[in-house]
């Protein structure tokens, strides 16, 4: 159980012109997060690369799980105090790149990875290959957490997944579109009560060609409640989860009354 509440940053921002400024600022982002108290920095999917930047330099800029990108944000997280969940294109040695995510802590190692299983239209698929293993639990600070991108969480599977796991919180690192704020509006908050665990939703703004991104990085309460939201603007969201909050949703929780005698894959 945690005893400790987790403090945590959402760094919502455009997409950089190079890594080398996308490092920059991250740099910048985690010196002020760790200022504000946060214990934790959630930053966009693909937040080091941009998004939706072609086949071609996905691939050009791919590296494995403990390549540069991965030395130069775990030199950060220690510099600064604090752990990092971050998007990056690992490196696949037979196909596409993956979409993947990977939290550092603040003494530079790794605390867990993910490749986003669920792709996303068309530009998705042109860039990547999916992973093909579901998120797990990892422990950090006394906190159950896990990793999800971006559409991952619009599947009710990912997170009750984690959530039989023993999941207290889920991490989202996100590149969602302004035609789409149902999911900050609706499904987070959903995903969130109807498995009584935290969704936190870092999602990015501004342009890359032909794509707005809508913002509104969100943290979701696990009763469905909204605990903290950005603007449409860059911002840097501060949230405190607490076990508190966890303990009395679930005392109304319906997971009682839950029959997986019928339920067959996700019977756990």
């Amino acid at each position: 159980m945690n005893t400790e509440p987790l403090t945590l940053a959402l760094w919502q921002t455009p997409y950089a012109a190079t890594p080398a400024e996308a490092l920059q600022g991250l740099d910048d982002a985690a010196a002020q997060a760790r200022a504000l108290g946060a214990q934790i920095l959630v930053c966009p999917e693909m937040g080091l690369t941009g998004y939706a930047i072609g086949a071609e330099r996905v691939r050009a800029l791919a590296e494995p799980a403990d390549g540069a990108l991965t030395q130069a944000v775990a030199a950060t997280a220690q510099r600064h105090g604090i752990a990092v969940v971050y998007g990056y294109p690992e490196l696949h040695p037979q196909g596409q790149p993956f979409n993947a995510v990977q939290a550092i802590g603040p003494d530079g190692q790794s605390l867990a990875r993910y490749r986003k299983t669920h792709l996303y239209g068309d530009l998705d698929h042109a860039q990547f290959s999916a992973g093909d293993a579901a998120s797990q639990v990892f422990v950090w600070r006394g906190w159950r957490l896990g990793l999800l991108i971006c559409y991952d969480v619009e599947f009710p599977e990912t997170v009750r997944l984690l959530a039989l796991q023993g999941v207290d919180a889920v991490l989202v690192p996100t590149a969602n579109m302004a035609a789409f704020d149902e999911v900050q509006n609706l499904l987070v908050p959903a995903r969130a009560c109807e498995n009584r665990v935290f969704v936190v939703y870092a999602n990015a703004c501004g342009h890359e060609p032909g794509i707005h991104y809508g913002g509104l990085s969100t943290v979701a309460r696990p009763d469905g409640g909204v605990l903290s939201r950005a603007g449409r603007d860059g911002d840097l969201l501060i949230a405190t989860l607490t076990q508190e909050a966890l303990d009395l949703a679930r005392r109304s929780s319906p997971w009682s009354a839950r029959r997986p005698d019928l339920y067959g894959p996700l019977a756990v």
